[in-house]
């Protein structure tokens, strides 16, 4: 099993086949949430950023020592092997025919983040707040301690809600449930245009709820 860096190029196994949601078509598609490995990069005040959807095999190794690190684990509760983290993306990867695409973020060509994006309206966070279709959700996890707690997360968290909004023409609303306790987190939601709406109660946390509007 590689632990190799993705490149800017990598492939993307979670998906194949013509974009969804072309404008003006808000028809169910065959991928619900993209070809997010055509999005290209965009420029941030951080650098460039590029989305490289996950493949397993080259990946695991660093999102292992990422998800073993006290601070992350402290909110994503995936410490251990990397049979466990394996299982958790394998889960992503599978989850519902492409509704939720696991990302690694490169920055500078140098991968420092992991991202999940997925269709809230179409996952069971839908059930516990007013969704509307289309939404689209982000998970991120910032892997390097380095670019931490110095504004990184605000502008990359803008970049890829404008990406989201971008690319995804029937998509209104990107939305954010980061646990209440990650003050950090929330703040740099904030800082990237999105506001706190209220909190949601889930089976693992209780969310404050985060929308930043088309």
């Amino acid at each position: 099993m590689s632990d190799a860096q993705p490149q800017a190029g990598g492939a993307a196994t979670a998906e194949a086949g013509g974009d969804q949601d072309a404008e003006g078509e808000c028809a169910e598609p065959l991928h619900p949430v993209g070809r997010i490995a055509d999005w290209g990069p965009t420029d941030t005040p951080a650098g460039e950023l590029r989305l490289v959807p996950v493949v397993p095999a080259r990946d695991l190794g660093l999102l292992t020592s990422w998800m073993n690190d006290p601070v992350v684990d402290a909110f994503w509760s995936l410490a251990g092997p990397p049979e466990r983290i394996a299982a958790h993306v394998r889960g992503q990867l599978t989850r519902g025919g492409g509704r939720s695409v696991p990302c690694v973020g490169v920055l500078d060509g140098r991968p420092m983040s992991y991202w999940e994006i997925y269709r809230a309206d179409l996952d069971p966070l839908a059930h516990h707040y007013p969704s509307r279709p289309h939404d689209t959700g982000l998970h991120l996890l910032i892997g390097r301690p380095e670019d931490r707690g110095r504004g990184v997360g605000a502008a990359l968290l803008r970049a890829v809600a404008d990406l989201v909004l971008r690319h995804r023409p029937c998509c209104g609303r990107v939305v954010a449930e980061p646990d209440v306790r990650n003050a950090a987190s929330i703040a740099a939601f904030r800082a990237a245009g999105f506001r706190r709406v209220g909190e949601v109660l889930l089976p693992e946390k209780r969310a404050a709820l985060m929308l930043r509007e088309r």
